[in-house]
């Protein structure tokens, strides 16, 4: 599964685009444009096997 990563610590244009998703915390994961914020892995596991 491709990823990129996103640190919002060194490119400003990364946390602007969290603030604009909607969110202020970290870690925030898209998979198919849904948001899973925080480490939930029943909830990234779930959409992870609804993507493939």
């Amino acid at each position: 599964m491709p990823f990129e990563v996103r640190d919002i610590t060194k490119d400003r244009k990364y946390l602007d685009e969290l603030v604009a998703l909607g969110h202020s915390a970290t870690p925030v994961t898209l998979i198919d444009d849904e948001p899973v914020v925080g480490f939930d892995v029943s909830r990234l596991e779930a959409l992870l096997a609804d993507s493939e």
